[in-house]
C-alpha cells in the first residue's frame, strides 16, 4: 500500500483513521486499529454515563488505550463540549500526542495543543473552513462530507465534490471523510488528492467496539437507503432511519421552531441508541456507507481488509 504524508505525520503504517464516535470510540478499538496499523481514537464520552466526570473518563480511556498498544493513537475533541479547555489539558497531562478537533473554531485550542507537541487535524466541510483551519495552525484536516455520519456541515457538500476542492485549496494534507468503508473508498480518495480516509460507521460494527448489539444488527441490516438527515434548523445529523427520525422529519415539516426541536429531542437520546441499544426511539449516528456493511469482524480485520484490497483495485483500474 502506498505511504502517504499522513502515514509520515502521525507515526502509523497506512493512511487509515478510526472516527471519533462520541458514545462508543472506547480504548479497546483504538488499541485494536492502531495495532493494526491505522490510527485509533479514543472519545472522551465512551461509555460513560450522563452523570459521571467526563475528564475521569477520557484519563481512564487513555490509560486503558496505552495498556494495550504502544502505537499512535489519538483524542477526537468536539470543540462545543463543556470544560473542553480542561479535557484537552488532560489529554496533554496523560501523554497524548495526536489530537482531532471538530465542531467549533480551530483558533481556541491549536496553539496551545502545538505548544505541547500535539498534532491536531481538524474537521471541515467546506474549503473556507479548511483554508482557516491551516491559518490557525493545525497539522491537517479532515474534509467530512455530508455522506458521514452523526453532525454534518450545513452546506451538504458530499465527499466527492468537497474532498479535491479542500486539496486544491490548501497545502497540509486533506484526510478524505464520510461514506468511506473499503479499499475502493480509499483508492478513489487518494486519486482525488487525499493523503488518507477517516472511517467511522464500519468501525462500529467490530467486536471490539462497545456500541450495543442492537445498534451493531441495526448497521448491518441496513440498506442503501437506511439512513437519513434530520435537524436541519439545529445542525445536520445523519442517522439510521427508525420512529424517532421520522417523528423528527415530521416535527421539522410542521414548522417547529429549533428550541420545539430540541426539547423533543431531549438530553443522552445518542446514547440511548448507541449504548443502550434503544433502535426505536434512540438516536443512532450512522453514515450512509452502512449499506455496504454486511457483518461484524474484528477491527484489525477492518484495517486488514483494505489493506489487501488496496493493491487488487489499484490493479483493476
Amino acid at each position: 500500500m502506498k505511504k502517504t504524508k499522513l502515514c509520515e505525520l502521525l507515526d502509523i503504517e497506512y493512511p487509515i483513521i478510526q472516527g471519533g464516535m462520541n458514545w462508543i470510540a472506547n480504548a479497546e478499538l483504538a488499541a485494536a486499529v492502531s495495532n493494526a496499523g491505522a490510527l485509533g481514537i479514543v472519545s472522551p464520552t465512551a461509555g460513560m454515563r450522563l452523570e459521571d466526570d467526563q475528564e475521569e473518563n477520557l484519563r481512564s480511556h487513555i490509560r486503558k488505550a496505552k495498556s494495550l498498544t504502544d502505537k499512535p493513537f489519538a483524542v477526537n475533541f468536539p470543540l462545543q463540549t463543556p470544560d473542553v479547555d480542561k479535557l484537552i489539558d488532560a489529554a496533554i497531562e496523560e501523554g497524548v500526542k495526536v489530537v482531532t478537533t471538530s465542531a467549533g473554531n480551530p483558533a481556541l485550542y491549536t496553539a496551545h495543543l502545538k505548544e505541547a507537541g500535539v498534532k491536531v487535524l481538524h474537521v471541515v466541510a467546506s474549503v473556507r473552513h479548511a483554508q482557516g483551519a491551516e491559518r490557525q495552525g493545525v497539522d491537517a484536516v479532515i474534509a467530512e462530507g455530508y455522506e458521514a455520519g452523526g453532525h454534518n456541515g450545513f452546506d451538504e457538500l458530499s465527499t466527492f465534490a468537497l474532498v479535491p476542492q479542500v486539496v486544491d485549496a490548501v497545502s497540509i494534507p486533506v484526510v478524505a471523510a464520510g461514506g468511506i468503508a473499503d479499499a475502493r473508498g480509499l483508492v478513489a480518495a487518494l486519486a482525488l488528492g487525499a493523503e488518507g480516509v477517516q472511517i467511522g460507521t464500519r468501525f462500529v460494527a467490530t467486536h471490539e467496539c462497545i456500541a450495543h448489539q442492537n445498534f451493531k444488527d441495526a448497521v448491518v441490516k441496513a440498506i442503501d437507503t437506511g439512513t437519513v438527515i434530520t435537524g436541519r434548523k439545529l445542525g445536520h445529523t445523519r442517522g439510521l432511519k427508525n420512529e424517532f427520525t421520522a417523528k423528527m422529519l415530521e416535527t421539522e415539516g410542521s414548522g417547529a421552531s429549533p428550541e420545539e426541536l430540541l426539547v423533543l429531542i431531549g438530553l443522552g437520546r445518542s446514547r440511548s441508541g448507541e449504548l443502550d441499544g434503544n433502535v426505536v426511539d434512540g438516536e443512532l449516528y450512522c453514515g450512509s456507507i452502512a449499506g455496504m456493511v454486511k457483518d461484524i469482524v474484528s477491527a484489525g480485520d477492518v484495517v486488514r481488509i483494505i489493506v489487501e484490497g488496496y493493491d487488487r483495485v489499484v490493479a483493476a483500474l
